[in-house]
């Protein structure tokens, strides 16, 4: 009580109200990490001493990014610094090399990253070995299922934030991504050698635009194209890169023109820590100076407990301030024994059960990752608990298949290097096992599942046909290898138009995919216009009253349903901007008194989710309809499940067509990113596309524009940008959320949607 009474009086009534107001938000999140914390100690109280030496130095990390932020190069940085590879390739390097980590000939040429790549790498600081596990990931909307699996599986991640565009889109994404699977980072704020960057704009855009309280560890010395080195605050000395390539780290003291600059960002260091961590906030209070020692500290637990994030600043391109990334992974970022990992028990109703990061222990590992490689499928492997060991039996607790492991290898992108044994915490590889992407393995003394990645639903799909008829074999092949890399890549028949159709999460994406057929299976293929994937459903509710009768002679079929269909989503709500449509149709059953059996009512809710799946608009799938079923009749004789089913699907298309049905196409968030001379051009563009502009950003150099646009209107798009910015704009798209299309648009999509019908009726 007297240090509250002291902390107010030395503060302030407005300061200490804010401080309060952080320190009581810090204290649910707090509780939170405070259980997990119990939960991470009484776990490693159950493993050896040679465990949790080895699991100390040990780092599994992912690098994540908005497109061009520099995360390959900032990756093959940490492979030279670590000795991993002898010499420095750059993306699109001129020694027709290329980085190491962008190994497939497609990213080389066109500069972005497709596949993650995971390699491992060992950093010494003072004196000791750490070994790291590093998952270089795409910045492309496109291929975000790469870093979905990666940070599911990883303990940390380094955030690259460009020091001139701050942060952008898909920096929100992957920040959206890392909280999804609790992971803790550090930001590292790359490009510094560039003209026009402003590390201290892009904290306050981490701090303002993701929520996140964060603060400058690190001041750089000099600026743009005389950037020399950083000072680092906590430890309050000069790191200066020397040498050809700035592998050398010269230790110095602070120059006196930062001296001031440096003493005032330490001051903000501490006030931000101290409204994340109790020790600080202690020292903060009583007017102490925390040591070096207490600020690692608070750093590490609030890093870990992801209330706060460190933030690192550099040119991975001028071989400036990388090492002290690494120098920060090792001090602030979790090791496997410092997270929490649970699995579900099947034989004991899936009871949540924690992983034991122990070599004894029984094994438990998760299947992330597939590729094919030239001796098959190759299967990436995190093992969370026991020890995988080359030539024993493993078991896919999804389907139970036993399969012996003939080969264990660690990754170095593309390259390999096999191994006997893998411990708890380790990320490996192996040949031979059929899977898919997110199952279980275990070694049978348990029966264990993990939760699998989070996978969105595709939102283009366009035909797709093999030029040469010889060549269906191999297209097949494609079709079945892609779809198991790749949970984001669908393939369906349309068995109305006789079309293969591949569906996924944009152009890219798609032509990404065609071109690997043709490179590597030798297959040319004609492909159809894109189509978008739209989605149909109802704004009012009405009646449902359908009876289904049919006499042939002996037992016929009779059905009778009574109820009402109604929209799920809550229409006011969305008119006035404040909600999205649902996702999920809800089948409903209030029948008393036996007046119809249940299986016939399984029958109708089975009947209603397939054909929900193909709407009578446009054939679409929809989505946010409820189906309730109140009442009925049935016949002795007549009555059945098939009966049932017919009269629920006819039904649900006669009263759907009463409720006020609608189109619903997919909004994406598109940004665009252009020189500032062009920044009238944009405004046109997006004017002319029908998007919505929701964020303008001028800075020194570069303007971007944030907005929402239909997909429908995004086709093509690219080349219209590169025309009107003379080919030096930028754009990206994620998908954001369902809205219904214009009348003019549903017109005209029912009455293409019919012509079609009719065309099959009549066999042209």
């Amino acid at each position: 009580m007297i240090r509250s009474l002291r902390a107010v009086s030395r503060l302030g009534a407005r300061g200490f109200s804010s401080f309060a107001a952080a320190r009581q938000e810090n204290t649910t999140v707090g509780t939170t990490y405070q259980e997990e914390l119990d939960v991470v100690n009484q776990l490693k109280g159950s493993v050896t001493a040679d465990d949790v030496t080895r699991l100390a130095r040990m780092r599994n990390i992912g690098i994540s990014a908005h497109i061009d932020s520099g995360k390959t190069t900032f990756s093959e940085r940490i492979l030279f610094y670590t000795g991993r590879t002898k010499e420095i390739h750059e993306v699109r390097g001129k020694d027709g090399v290329g980085a190491k980590m962008d190994h497939m000939d497609l990213e080389r040429e066109k500069g972005i990253t497709i596949q993650s790549a995971a390699t491992y790498a060992t950093w010494i600081k003072e004196n000791q070995d750490y070994h790291f596990n590093v998952i270089d990931t795409p910045g492309h909307i496109d291929f975000t299922i790469e870093v979905e699996r990666a940070l599911r599986v990883l303990d940390g991640a380094v955030l690259v934030v460009c020091a001139v565009s701050g942060v952008q889109s898909q920096t929100m994404t992957v920040d959206r991504q890392m909280r999804r699977y609790n992971v803790p980072r550090v930001t590292f704020i790359n490009k510094m050698d560039r003209m026009g960057a402003d590390p201290w704009k892009a904290i306050d855009q981490i701090n303002a635009k993701l929520k996140t309280r964060a603060a400058a560890i690190q001041v750089p010395i000099g600026s743009e194209g005389d950037l020399a080195g950083v000072v680092d605050i906590v430890k309050e000395v000069a790191y200066y890169n020397d040498g050809a390539s700035g592998e050398t780290i010269r230790v110095a003291e602070i120059p006196e023109d930062l001296k001031e600059l440096v003493a005032e960002k330490r001051d903000l260091l501490i006030q931000t820590l101290a409204d994340v961590d109790d020790e600080i906030a202690e020292c903060y209070i009583l007017e102490e100076t925390p040591t070096e020692e207490q600020l690692r500290g608070a750093i590490r637990r609030a890093t870990i407990a992801r209330t706060f994030t460190p933030v690192l600043m550099g040119s991975a391109l001028a071989n400036r301030g990388v090492q002290p990334v690494l120098d920060a992974i090792c001090e602030y970022l979790p090791d496997p024994s410092d997270v929490v990992n649970t699995a579900l028990d099947i034989k004991k109703d899936e009871t949540p059960v924690h992983l034991t990061p122990a070599a004894k222990a029984p094994f438990v590992g998760l299947a992330f990752k597939l590729e094919d490689g030239k001796y098959g499928q190759l299967t990436y492997l995190r093992v969370y608990q026991g020890q995988l060991k080359k030539g024993m039996s493993i078991i896919n607790a999804k389907t139970g298949k036993k399969t012996k492991l003939a080969r264990l290898v660690r990754m170095h992108s593309d390259e390999m290097e096999d191994v006997d044994s893998v411990g708890a915490g380790e990320i490996c590889a192996t040949f031979g096992v059929d899977c898919a992407s997110g199952d279980t393995f275990t070694d049978g003394e348990v029966t264990y599942s993990m939760s699998s990645m989070f996978v969105p639903d595709p939102v283009i799909s366009l035909a797709i046909t093999p030029k040469d008829k010889g060549s269906l074999t191999n297209f097949s092949k494609a079709m079945n290898r892609f779809q198991k890399e790749d949970p984001t890549f669908r393939v369906h028949f349309d068995a109305e138009s006789k079309e293969t159709i591949i569906s996924g999460m944009g152009e890219l994406h798609l032509e990404i995919y065609v071109e690997r057929m043709k490179r590597e299976y030798n297959v040319v293929c004609e492909t159809g216009k894109p189509q978008v994937a739209y989605r149909e459903t109802i704004t009012t509710a009405a009646p449902l009253d359908f009876t289904h009768k049919r006499q042939s002679g002996g037992a016929g079929q009779y059905a009778r349903i009574i109820g009402e269909m109604s929209p799920v989503t809550d229409m006011n709500a969305v008119n006035e901007g404040k909600a999205t449509f649902a996702a999920e149709n809800i089948f409903k059953s209030e029948i008393v008194g036996g007046k119809i059996p249940e299986k016939f009512i399984l029958a109708c809710d089975r009947s209603f989710h397939e054909t929900a799946e193909k709407g009578p608009l446009t054939g679409s799938r929809v989505l946010g309809v409820e189906m309730l079923i109140n009442d009925g009749n049935t016949h002795v004789v007549d009555s059945s499940e098939l009966a049932f089913k017919v009269a629920t699907q006819r039904g649900f298309y006669e009263t759907f067509m009463q409720c006020s049905p609608v189109i619903l196409e997919p909004i994406m968030t598109v940004t665009l990113t252009a020189p500032v001379e062009f920044q009238g051009a944009l405004i046109a563009l997006m004017n002319k596309n029908q998007a919505l502009i929701s964020d303008q950003d001028i800075g020194s150099e570069e303007v971007t524009l944030s907005g929402e646009c239909s997909l429908n209107q995004m086709f093509g798009f690219a080349t219209h940008l590169r025309a009107c910015t003379q080919g030096k704009g930028e754009f990206s798209l994620e998908f954001s959320h369902y809205a219904p299309c214009s009348p003019h648009l549903q017109k005209e999509l029912v009455d293409a949607h019919q012509k079609k019908l009719q065309a099959e009726r009549d066999g042209k």
